[in-house]
């Protein structure tokens, strides 16, 4: 994590929002979050997003082209997309539009993606301001959790100092895993890292993979679709309880809704969010993949 001119910490709970009042703290992420635009508008989120590839054309994702755009395309398209992060000078536009407010910033995890460096460097150019910079560990729901209680925080009331200590308390209690179609995405979009390990068997496998300390790494793998979905759930039910629960998925949102009812045993259903993943992570996980995520309840 980056910090700039941190003020020192009050301690103060977060208060009641006086509506007349500035928000004195701006919680800034990436579009990797895949968030609901609901989530965003309620929490005032800004979302800087990354840019897909198909061959000469380039598209802001959530911006220029839709989830069913995108998926849409992939399909059409005889090579894969490939994913690039924001530049510097959009970091350092978004930052400026929201000063005089400080700013944390929370991004997916500097190991598969530059978004982190370029948010980085960005606030090192912005001199005088309040900026905290944090590399979330994680990747879509992963990244956003630690997100919206950030935001929610801030749209509270909450310090500079404690939204930034909540929202690295939240990262270290959240899980994310998942199941794909195959791991031909990710090793043709070179995201693959540690999860390399069940390459000799790509053809035979359903892998379940999970993103720990910044990286895709191996979990399991089984041998049919229903089997993987089955090792979710008893998994996430070996996490229980959770503050958080939420399903993503890439275009299967019939599979999606069956594992929100089975995750009602655990959580309660009308709190459990189902989101689609979006077209930079659905470029490197692929269609069909399904994951779970939570924030353990702290013991």
């Amino acid at each position: 994590m980056t910090t700039h001119r941190a003020a020192s910490s009050t301690g103060h709970e977060p208060r009641s929002v006086d509506p007349t009042k500035p928000q004195s703290v701006r919680v800034v992420t990436d579009s990797t979050a895949d968030l609901p635009q609901s989530i965003v508008d309620e929490l005032g989120i800004t979302v800087v997003p990354l840019n897909i590839h198909f061959g000469d054309e380039v598209y802001k994702e959530g911006v220029e082209i839709t989830n069913e755009e995108f998926y849409r395309k992939l399909e059409a398209s005889a090579r894969l997309p490939t994913t690039s992060q924001p530049s510097v000078g959009e970091f350092e536009a978004v930052y400026r539009s929201l000063q005089p407010a400080g700013i944390v910033s929370i991004h997916i995890a500097e190991k598969l993606s530059g978004t982190y460096n370029s948010a980085r460097l960005a606030s090192e150019n912005i001199t005088g301001a309040q900026i905290a910079v944090v590399d979330s560990q994680s990747v879509t729901i992963g990244l956003a959790w630690p997100v919206i209680r950030a935001a929610r925080a801030a749209k509270a009331g909450a310090s500079f100092e404690d939204v930034v200590k909540l929202a690295k308390e939240t990262m270290s209690r959240v899980r994310l895993v998942a199941a794909l179609e195959t791991l031909e995405y990710l090793r043709r979009g070179g995201r693959i890292g540690p999860a390399s390990a069940f390459l000799g068997s790509l053809l035979s496998i359903k892998p379940l993979i999970h993103v720990q300390e910044g990286e895709v790494r191996p979990l399991e793998k089984v041998r049919t679709q229903a089997r993987a979905i089955q090792r979710l759930l008893e998994i996430a039910s070996q996490s229980a309880p959770y503050d958080d629960l939420a399903v993503a998925h890439a275009r299967r949102p019939e599979a999606a809704e069956a594992i929100r009812k089975s995750l009602g045993s655990i959580h309660p259903y009308e709190q459990i969010l189902v989101v689609e993943i979006g077209g930079v992570v659905g470029t490197h996980a692929g269609p069909g993949t399904i994951g779970i995520s939570g924030t353990r309840k702290s013991i």
